[in-house]
């Protein structure tokens, strides 16, 4: 995986920006490829047909896979969604049978979608309500991980720092990556994050761009777009790498997937980096 053209996280060997493919759906194989042609090496996915296509994400994967681009070269993440996630005459699984025989369904479909005998990682969409399940779900979960079919697990649209807390307490394999809108009315998630940066956590944020309208359009980052040429969306995005960060974009522009992708090509320093993260960082 090349260093200089999609960067590396902070934490581990999981590329710096990730493409996310929900809402795509017909035009999901059609962008997918476009994203893995121009560079892109991780991709996000869930097995949630309401809001993915995952056959066409394994689709694109197969389309691009050849001597010059393996298997190995790619970061395929998925998601297990609890049934409150779903539309519910598309469940890929039975939503009648114990939770760890869902993880387990919802697993084996995601496989057979994506075309891959393993995934990257496997996460939570959501917390369960009812803590029994989300134990019985997350021993499901650590099984496929030791059977080595997922490399890491972790969840996703986990905002409450207690939560969060008691899974890392009771869980045999610890959640390796937390997904989480990130926005203003949940603090940016200081408190997660500052867990995700002890406890050696990847913290990926989703809506980083659509949600963040005022931190694009602030003096600080405006006047780092003007000093290195580059566009507001670049500098946060940039900033958010260099704070360890894994930022999901979902664009559907190849002059975007480009500009997304050149963010390793510019360093903002520390002080640089401050102002950005002052803005985020702050209390309220």
């Amino acid at each position: 995986m090349s260093h200089s053209a999609t960067g590396l996280s902070a934490l581990d060997e999981i590329p710096a920006i990730l493409y996310g493919t929900a809402w795509k759906q017909a035009a999901t194989a059609e962008l997918v490829i476009q994203a893995l042609r121009l560079g892109f090496r991780g991709i996000d996915t869930a097995g949630q047909p309401r809001h993915y296509h995952e056959a066409g994400v394994g689709e694109a994967i197969a389309a691009c896979l050849d001597a010059q681009l393996t298997r190995g070269q790619l970061y395929v993440q998925t998601k297990f969604t609890p049934i409150d996630g779903h539309d519910p005459a598309r469940i890929p699984y039975d939503p009648d049978a114990a939770p760890a025989q869902q993880v387990s369904q919802s697993f084996a479909s995601s496989l057979r979608n994506l075309g891959t005998h393993y995934v990257d990682a496997l996460i939570l969409h959501s917390p369960l309500r009812r803590t029994t399940e989300q134990t019985e779900v997350w021993r499901a979960m650590e099984a496929i991980a030791g059977q080595g079919a997922a490399l890491r697990i972790g969840i996703s649209n986990c905002y409450q720092i207690g939560v969060l807390e008691r899974l890392y307490r009771q869980a045999e394999i610890k959640p390796s990556i937390v997904q989480n809108r990130f926005h203003a009315e949940t603090g940016h998630d200081r408190e997660i994050r500052a867990f995700c940066r002890d406890h050696g956590t990847i913290y990926q944020s989703f809506w980083t761009l659509t949600a963040n309208p005022h931190l694009l359009a602030h003096d600080s980052v405006l006047r780092l777009a003007k000093k290195y040429q580059r566009t507001p969306a670049q500098i946060l995005f940039r900033v958010l790498t260099q704070e360890g960060i894994v930022p999901l974009t979902g664009t559907r522009s190849a002059i975007h997937m480009r500009e997304d992708l050149a963010i390793f090509e510019f360093e903002p320093s520390a002080d640089e980096r401050a102002r950005v993260t002052g803005l985020f960082d702050k209390e309220a």
